[in-house]
């Protein structure tokens, strides 16, 4: 498996496992909107308000590895800390998807400042009967603040370009939809399933492990640009072959 295939599970399984914690603070808001819609067309609408939150997260996912990327183009020297900033911030969204360590959260608190001008653009948009409101909604409600997101956006501001830190946000994004699709029954049996303590831990080390890996090829890396005069832009190419083990 390639980086970047071994960077997109990774940010599936932050989403889906992760979600359960954001419950609380997305999963009210789902059902609001939920009861908020038109009856004749919900799910469509429901499904709408999804892809407006993922789509945001995918644009900012792109500005912020765009803006990374730029600074790191500046410099060779900065591509191997990018990859081992990007194997810390693993191991942390694993320690904080095994219920071990959500030291992370604080990153939200910079967002509670933007959500203070956003929510009222969204709340104008209540009650939602027209895809375009739906989709709207969707979009604002991206920018709701959640350690969970952030530190996902930190992580993937790392990728180098915004073409892959766009793809894992999607990614990431796709892993949230069970958890804020499900209704009923089903939604008390597939978040009892995400809940499992042994499953998160596993998933969680499995997380750990790959940030451990990332960041110690990073390390390689600058020791060898340090010391052996390597030059690091032939170690991290454009595009890594499918062998390659660095994360994307």
């Amino acid at each position: 498996m390639s980086g970047t295939e071994t960077s997109l599970v990774a940010a599936v399984t932050l989403g889906l496992l992760g979600s359960s914690h954001c419950l609380v603070m997305c999963g009210g808001i789902s059902a609001a909107l939920g009861m908020g819609t038109a009856s004749h067309n919900r799910y469509w609408l429901l499904l709408l308000f999804q892809l407006g939150r993922i789509a945001t997260y995918m644009a900012l996912g792109a500005g912020l590895g765009a803006a990374v990327g730029s600074v790191a183009g500046l410099s060779d020297s900065l591509l191997p800390l990018l990859r081992i900033l990007s194997g810390a911030l693993l191991v942390a969204m694993g320690l904080y998807v095994a219920n071990a360590w959500a030291g992370l959260t604080w990153l939200e608190r910079g967002g509670q400042f933007l959500w203070r001008y956003v929510e009222p653009l969204a709340r104008r948009r209540l009650p939602v009967s027209r895809s375009r409101d739906a989709l709207a909604v969707g979009l604002y409600w991206g920018f709701l603040p959640c350690g969970l997101i952030y530190t996902a956006l930190a992580w993937t501001a790392t990728a180098g370009d915004w073409q892959r830190s766009a793809l894992l946000m999607g990614a990431f994004g796709l892993g949230t939809l069970p958890a804020m699709l499900a209704t009923g029954l089903a939604a008390q049996r597939i978040m009892g399933l995400l809940g499992r303590r042994g499953l998160r831990r596993v998933a969680g080390a499995l997380l750990v492990i790959a940030g451990l890996w990332t960041a110690w090829i990073g390390l390689q890396h600058a020791g060898h640009g340090n010391h052996g005069g390597a030059d690091v832009s032939e170690e991290f190419p454009e595009d890594a072959a499918p062998h390659s083990h660095h994360m994307h």
